[in-house]
């Protein structure tokens, strides 16, 4: 019997497999039995270096200084969310990097014309006294406001270089699917020339931070100093302006929000122009149509929007709109909720017409309706939501609103159908139900009107103002809590 060592393996396949490896891994060639195994050529994926370098050069840091020292509660700007939306307190707009003594804020924002024009959002230079420009080469610049929209948070600026500067264009935001590449340039955390990619995740995203929300949500990672930042599609146009985050701890957990440059662009346009923005006005109070109410109405879908009232004297009044109509169509395209027709009004140029589909008394029709313009008592009747700024929606006293808050039909006022949990309504007491008699000393029989006094009342710095309100047949007074000073 021999005592050497057998040459034979026990197991020739497992070695055979032991060996590849470590000739792969050991950085040589792989080597067959007849000769070296040729292992098949991949070729380097393709990255956004190139666009990188053509859009870079148009992105900007925003730097500026107010004189006052803002409230804590001025320096976390934050929308105020639906009640269902989960984990409320890490939503968070996303400019920061304050200091004390004259503060400082950073944001980014992009050049839009070789003049100088830039683009960035109006809560980066919201109370600013100074705003500083820096470009990709370190070069600053004192830039001046040549317009801002609080409402779809959007601020044009202009610098005066002496040369024509580098610059992109925006794209169509509604041309981009979910799951499309997108590539985020900004300055987060101070840290200027910042390029992150990631995918479109969703469209038509409502967060509540204005009445013409309509963000594309997505997942490239943005933090605080993104704000005003420009989100690419693959071809360089410019598809969204970064504007907010939700996050648990301050930074990026891949959900962020930009503003649809199908938006943005309109309002940029009129900025430049005008340096205001004018908005169309149809003039109507509405509420969403749900299954019950489809039935109640004769309507043989769940669709559109019902008409509560109809302003006098206003385009949709001229045009023969009646209370009870149901708007299933603005200008050919679909209406489902208040604000596909809001924002539909809102973008349509003041005295345009347009055609209005809708339904009444068992049958569709449609009537031709000539836009006006929308002054700022006015604004809130279109929107639905004349109490948003202190977390509450409103509605006229109608025979609905009567049947289903059980109120008699002498009772006057204004009902309030919605309180959202945590703002300064449900804080101050007010409750789904109650009906708004006076506001101060001014009786009130239409949302607008408790809408005007309460936004007179902000701009005045008042604190709070008193509320006559009936609740279950009995009057009292509620203190509103406004926005602190």
């Amino acid at each position: 019997m021999s005592h050497g060592l057998s040459l034979r393996p026990r197991h020739p396949v497992r070695l055979a497999v032991l060996l590849l490896a470590g000739t792969l891994l050991g950085g040589g060639a792989a080597y067959a039995a007849d000769g070296p195994l040729q292992l098949p050529a991949v070729s380097p994926q393709a990255g956004f270096a190139p666009l990188v370098r053509t859009v870079k050069p148009a992105v900007v840091n925003i730097a500026t200084s107010e004189i006052h020292h803002q409230t804590e509660q001025e320096q976390q700007v934050q929308p105020q969310l639906p009640p269902d939306f989960p984990f409320p307190d890490m939503f968070r707009h996303f400019f920061q990097h304050r200091d004390t003594g004259p503060e400082h804020a950073l944001g980014s924002g992009f050049i839009i014309d070789p003049a100088g024009y830039i683009v960035t959002n109006n809560h980066v230079i919201d109370g600013a006294t100074k705003i500083t420009v820096t470009l990709e080469d370190g070069s600053n610049y004192k830039a001046k406001v040549i317009g801002r929209d609080a409402k779809t948070d959007l601020a044009l600026l202009k610098i005066d270089a002496g040369k024509a500067l580098p610059y992109v264009s925006f794209g169509s935001s509604a041309k981009e699917e979910v799951g499309d590449w997108v590539i985020a340039v900004g300055n987060p955390f101070g840290l200027g020339g910042t390029v992150t990619a990631g995918i479109v995740s969703a469209h038509g995203r409502d967060i509540n931070a204005g009445p013409y929300d309509d963000f594309l949500q997505i997942d490239a990672p943005i933090n605080p100093g993104n704000s005003g930042g420009p989100l690419f599609n693959q071809s360089g146009q410019v598809i969204g302006i970064d504007s907010a985050i939700y996050t648990p701890n301050g930074g990026s957990v891949g959900i962020g929000f930009a503003i649809p440059s199908d938006i943005a662009g309109p309002v940029i346009a009129q900025l430049k122009d005008h340096g205001k923005v004018e908005r169309g006005w149809l003039g109507i109070q509405m509420q969403p149509v749900n299954e019950t109410m489809a039935k109640a109405v004769g309507l043989p879908r769940t669709e559109g929007v019902l008409v509560d009232q109809v302003l006098p004297d206003s385009p949709a009044a001229q045009a023969r709109l009646q209370q009870g109509d149901v708007i299933t169509q603005f200008n050919g395209a679909a209406i489902t909720t208040p604000r596909d027709l809001a924002l539909a009004v809102a973008n349509t140029r003041a005295g345009q017409h347009v055609q209005v589909g809708l339904w009444r008394g068992g049958h569709d029709m449609t009537l031709d309706v000539a836009i006006g313009v929308q002054s700022k008592a006015e604004a809130a009747l279109d929107q639905g939501d004349h109490g948003a700024s202190v977390g509450m929606t409103l509605a006229p006293l109608n025979s609905q609103e009567r049947a289903q808050y059980g109120l008699a039909g002498s009772v006057r006022g204004v009902v309030v159908t919605e309180v959202i949990a945590g703002s300064r309504a449900d804080e101050s007491g007010i409750q789904p139900g109650d009906v708004l008699v006076r506001v101060g000393t001014t009786p009130v029989t239409e949302p607008r009107q408790v809408a005007a006094a309460i936004h007179t009342a902000e701009r005045a710095k008042k604190e709070a103002i008193p509320l006559l309100v009936m609740r279950n047949g009995t009057t009292y007074y509620v203190a509103l809590q406004l926005a602190a000073n």
